[in-house]
């Protein structure tokens, strides 16, 4: 297959490579003097695995925005979409945050769906640029015209290994625009991978992205933290103990926790996070993780009290649940308890029910009310809403109900 690249930076060459690699004629744009004199003189000035190796028997041009399209049937667009020096790391984190430079993105396409109309094509175009969730329907979209059919393909790559990492994915992630070039594209990665295919919504595929990294970063600061501990506690080594925590792949290391509902809860783990948040305050480490992981979770029931506020009007306030989990009668360390106290300190009458827990069937009055699914257990499904009703569901389960508003927290993409 022909391919073009806007975009030969250190990500794109290296993807450049690897694709050329599986046979496909490759060539592409640009405007970068470096670039140029790498791809001329076949010397890298990074260092990268394989990529030297791959660039000493590539045929990769650099050719015009409109010899690439001439010449290709897909294109992909690495553009960098850079943040300034003091966001990078490499200083101490600024007061101001700000959001990535789009610029150049924004340009490269513009300047290539010109070309595309120029020569009457359309083309399937993968933006594996990181952005934002909303910017490419924000930013980007509204300025390109039906000539460029797009898909969002961020990549999941570490520099240095680029190639290795792009030839074996651990899945290969579409944000889909358009179904038809989707296919296309899939087409294309069979001839490169067997890697799983991921469809989703572009908005769901930026964030997709950006969160795959943060929770690099959350891991890296987690463990960075016990370090520290064990730096002051004698006899404890981070290494052994951190051995220990991947040898339990049934619940540390695998897909279990990953989705969102109530905070943590339990007879152990709210009270060794306080247990621990005070270790940490006596040893004096430089950052009490394990006291923000406590405050994450009261700051975000406080939020959903906000939102049964928000809901309630003049209906009666009804939390279902009293487990910490879901068909279990163990109460301890509960969040949805935990969500009827903050309730109640704030003056509201809340009547809180679980038929795992009591030995009682609920009885209410006709009257609209305000639930709160505060744990998932199924029974939940089935229980006849109260025409008028509203019903939060944090875990997204219960289907829509004729005459209750559901607001399943955390979906937003149908609404």
């Amino acid at each position: 297959m022909n391919i073009g690249f806007i975009g030969l930076g250190k990500l794109g060459l290296p993807c450049a490579l690897a694709i050329e690699s599986r046979g496909h004629s490759v060539v592409g744009y640009d405007p970068s003097e470096e670039v140029k004199e790498i791809i001329d003189t076949k010397k890298l000035k990074y260092q990268e695995v394989h990529a030297q190796g791959f660039l000493d028997k590539s045929k990769i041009e650099i050719k015009s925005v409109e010899e690439v399209v001439k010449h290709s049937e897909i294109i992909f667009v690495p553009i960098q979409t850079p943040h300034g020096e003091k966001f990078e790391g490499t200083t101490k984190i600024p007061d101001e945050r700000e959001d990535f430079d789009y610029t150049y993105l924004k340009q490269g396409l513009m300047d290539l769906d010109e070309e595309l109309v120029k020569q009457n094509k359309e083309m399937v175009v993968i933006v594996i640029s990181t952005v934002l969730p909303g910017t490419i329907r924000r930013e980007i979209l509204p300025d390109l015209t039906t000539y460029v059919r797009l898909c969002y393909n961020p990549f999941f790559i570490a520099m240095g290994t680029t190639i290795d990492d792009f030839l074996r994915p651990e899945i290969i992630l579409f944000g889909v625009n358009d179904k038809k070039a989707a296919e296309k594209a899939k087409k294309f990665y069979r001839t490169i991978n067997h890697a799983p295919f991921y469809e989703t919504t572009i908005e769901n595929a930026e964030l997709i992205k950006v969160t795959y990294n943060t929770f690099i970063s959350t891991k890296i600061a987690f463990v960075n933290s016990v370090m520290e501990m064990c730096e002051h506690l004698p006899n404890t080594n981070v290494d052994d103990v951190m051995n220990a925590l991947k040898m339990c792949d049934d619940r540390i290391i695998s897909d279990k926790y990953l989705s969102g509902g109530m905070g943590d809860g339990g007879g152990c783990h709210p009270r060794d996070n306080i247990a621990l948040s005070w270790l940490s305050d006596e040893l004096g480490v430089s950052f009490n993780w394990f006291d923000n992981i406590m405050k994450q979770r009261e700051v975000q029931t406080e939020m959903f009290a906000d939102l049964i506020e928000e809901h309630c009007e003049d209906k009666k306030i009804c939390i279902f649940g009293k487990s910490f989990k879901p068909e279990t009668n163990l109460t301890a360390g509960s969040p949805a308890i935990l969500l009827k106290n903050i309730l109640e300190d704030r003056g509201h009458e809340v009547f809180n029910w679980d038929p795992h827990v009591d030995d009682w069937d609920i009885v209410l009055d006709e009257e609209p009310c305000c639930y709160f699914i505060g744990t998932k257990h199924p029974e939940f499904i089935s229980f006849p809403y109260e025409k008028g009703s509203a019903i939060i569901d944090p875990w997204r389960y219960i289907s829509d109900i004729e005459g209750c508003m559901v607001i399943r927290y955390g979906d937003n993409i149908n609404d």
